[in-house]
């Protein structure tokens, strides 16, 4: 059973709680019902348009922008409970405004939605600019460990490496530091997947360790080649 009175905790703030009811419930004053809501005045329940709380509309909680902003905006408000029997107390359920200062809300949400949305694509260039320069850096450590290597093949090297969100090794504190053992294992994990046939040992159920092991030789030639600064040129290093 529900209980009749409600707690002072159910509504801080505010002077009017108004209930939706779990069981169906008739007007003390008018007879009208059932009732979707209603307030309890000396016990009694009184639809809304007795209570003088009528013209107001019901806001749904979820937005909490918006309602503190429709309550700021409104004269007069009141908070909207609903026992919850499982749990044995009241909960909110949204909060009754008046209609021009919803649409008042509204209108400065929607104000700052748009400010956000600005700077969310300002922080997107921003990102995106500072992530080209990083790339840019990384490729060129790519050609001053690896002078044989093929500028192109550098820079797919390092958009893949340091692709943002990605967690690849470019995305490491060693990665952004530029640090000579970060930018090696970038240059590995490309020739290991591009230019020997890994992926095929992996696919035919070979062991990774193995796979490895077996192909151990040709990254290393790689390598090698790629450090030398006669050996290279014109190689797009790709299968």
């Amino acid at each position: 059973m529900a209980p009749a009175a409600l707690p002072v905790s159910a509504a801080p703030h505010s002077r009017f709680v108004v209930v939706q009811p779990i069981r169906p419930k008739l007007c003390a004053g008018c007879r009208r019902g059932p009732l979707a809501m209603l307030i309890l005045e000396d016990a009694a329940p009184r639809c809304l348009d007795c209570a003088d709380l009528g013209h107001l509309v019901f806001l749904a909680r979820g937005d909490t922008a918006l309602t503190r902003r429709a309550r700021e905006e409104s004269g007069l408000s009141a908070v909207v409970v609903r026992f919850n029997r499982r749990k044995g107390r009241y909960e909110r359920q949204g909060v009754l405004v008046e209609e021009t200062a919803l649409a008042q809300a509204e209108e400065r949400c929607l104000a700052d939605a748009e400010s956000r949305r600005r700077r969310r694509i300002r922080d997107a260039r921003r990102r995106a600019a500072q992530d080209a320069r990083f790339a840019e850096a990384f490729a060129a450590e790519i050609l001053r460990l690896f002078p044989g290597c093929p500028q192109d093949r550098a820079q797919e090297i390092s958009a893949h490496a340091s692709l943002r969100g990605s967690g690849r090794v470019g995305r490491s504190a060693a990665g952004r530091a530029l640090s000579e053992g970060a930018v090696v294992c970038a240059v590995v994990a490309s020739v290991r997947h591009l230019d020997t046939p890994y992926d095929r040992l992996l696919m035919s159920g070979l062991p990774r360790y193995a796979a490895r092991r077996q192909i151990a030789a040709a990254v290393e030639a790689r390598l090698g080649a790629w450090r030398d600064t006669g050996v290279g040129e014109g190689d797009t290093g790709t299968r």
